[in-house]
C-alpha cells in the first residue's frame, strides 16, 4: 500500500504555466506555426538587410536596366530577381522594404493600441455621456472606407511616410475602442474588482492595474491582425503616391513605379505584391492561433 502511494505521488502531473499552456495550443494550429516561421525569417531579414542584401536599395545600375530573374534568359546572378526600370536591384529592395513595412506596422499598433485602449477604457468605465461621445464618434469613423478615410486624411496632412503611418493610425483606433469598450463593460462587473473598489482602489488603478490585464487576449489578436492590415494599406496609400517617397524601398511605391512595365517586364511587379501577399496571410494565420490559443471556448473545443 505504502509504494502504490509512493507511485502515485511520483506519477502526478506538475501544473502547466499560462505562457506553456498558450504556446502548446498554438503550436497544435499547423498554420499559425507556420505564419510565426515566415515572420520570424522576415524580422531576421529586416534586421540584418546590409548583410543579407547583395546591393544597395538605391543603386542604380544603368547598363542593368529591366534584367530579368537569373532564371529567364538574359538574367544574371548578380541580379537575381532582376532590376527594375532604373537598374535597381529587386532582392535588395525587398529586403530593405521589409524592414520599412515592418517598421511602419510596428508604429500604426503601437499608436492605434495606446489611444484605442485607453479611450476604450475611459468608455467603458466611466459610462454615461462621455462613452456615448466616444462610441459614436468611433462609429462614424467606422462607417467611411477606411482606405478612403486616410487617403483623405494624408491628403490634408500632406504626402510623407510620417503622415501615412498617422493617417492609418488614427483609421485603426475605432477597432481597439470597441474592443476594448466591450471588454471592460464585460470585466467590470466581476466579483474582483467589486473587491478592489471595496479595499480602497481609485478609478485608475481599477482601470490600468484591475481590468485591462484581464482584456489583453483579445487586444493581443488585434493587434496581429492589425499589423497586416497596417501593411496593406500602407501598400496601398505608396501604391498611390501618398506613402513613402522615392527611392524610399517599400513595397507599396515599388508596385506605384512598376504599373508601366506589368506586360513588359513581370518580375518588377509580381515579387513585390507576392511578398505583400505572403505577410499578410502570414499575420493573418498568426492572428488565429493566438485567438484559437488565448481563448477558453476554443481551447475546449
Amino acid at each position: 500500500m505504502a509504494q502504490t502511494l509512493v507511485l502515485d505521488s511520483a506519477t502526478e502531473v506538475a501544473p502547466v504555466g499560462p505562457l506553456k499552456e498558450c504556446w502548446q495550443h498554438f503550436i497544435k494550429n499547423k498554420g499559425a506555426l507556420i505564419g510565426l516561421v515566415f515572420i520570424c525569417i522576415l524580422i531576421l531579414s529586416a534586421i540584418f538587410a546590409g548583410v543579407i542584401a547583395p546591393h544597395s536599395p538605391t543603386m542604380q545600375y544603368r547598363d542593368a536596366i529591366l534584367m530579368p530573374p537569373v532564371w529567364s534568359e538574359g538574367g544574371s546572378w548578380q541580379f537575381i530577381l532582376g532590376t527594375d526600370s532604373v537598374g535597381r536591384d529587386i532582392l535588395s529592395r525587398l529586403i530593405y522594404g521589409a524592414r520599412m513595412s515592418l517598421l511602419i506596422g510596428l508604429m500604426v499598433v503601437i499608436v492605434a493600441a495606446f489611444c484605442g485602449v485607453t479611450l476604450g477604457l475611459f468608455a467603458g468605465f466611466v459610462r454615461g455621456k462621455l462613452e456615448s461621445v466616444i462610441m459614436r464618434v468611433a462609429d462614424i469613423m467606422l462607417a467611411v472606407p477606411s482606405l478612403l478615410l486616410a487617403i483623405a486624411i494624408v491628403a490634408v496632412l500632406g504626402p510623407s511616410l510620417i503622415n501615412a503611418v498617422i493617417s492609418i493610425a488614427i483609421v485603426s483606433i475605432p477597432h481597439y475602442i470597441r474592443l476594448t469598450r466591450a471588454a471592460v463593460v464585460a470585466e467590470k462587473s466581476r466579483d474582483y474588482v467589486t473587491s478592489s473598489k471595496m479595499a480602497g482602489a481609485g478609478m485608475l488603478r481599477l482601470m490600468f492595474i484591475s481590468i485591462l490585464p484581464n482584456c489583453l487576449a483579445p487586444l493581443i489578436v488585434q493587434a496581429t491582425l492589425g499589423f497586416s492590415s497596417a501593411i496593406l494599406d500602407m501598400a496601398a496609400l505608396g501604391f498611390l503616391g501618398f506613402g513613402a517617397q522615392p527611392p524610399t524601398p517599400e513595397w507599396g511605391s515599388m508596385l506605384a513605379d512598376a504599373r508601366r512595365y506589368i506586360q513588359s517586364a513581370w518580375w518588377v511587379v509580381t515579387f513585390p505584391g507576392v511578398l505583400i501577399l505572403l505577410t499578410v496571410i502570414a499575420f493573418n494565420l498568426m492572428g488565429d492561433g493566438l485567438r484559437d490559443a488565448l481563448d477558453p471556448k476554443l481551447k475546449k473545443q
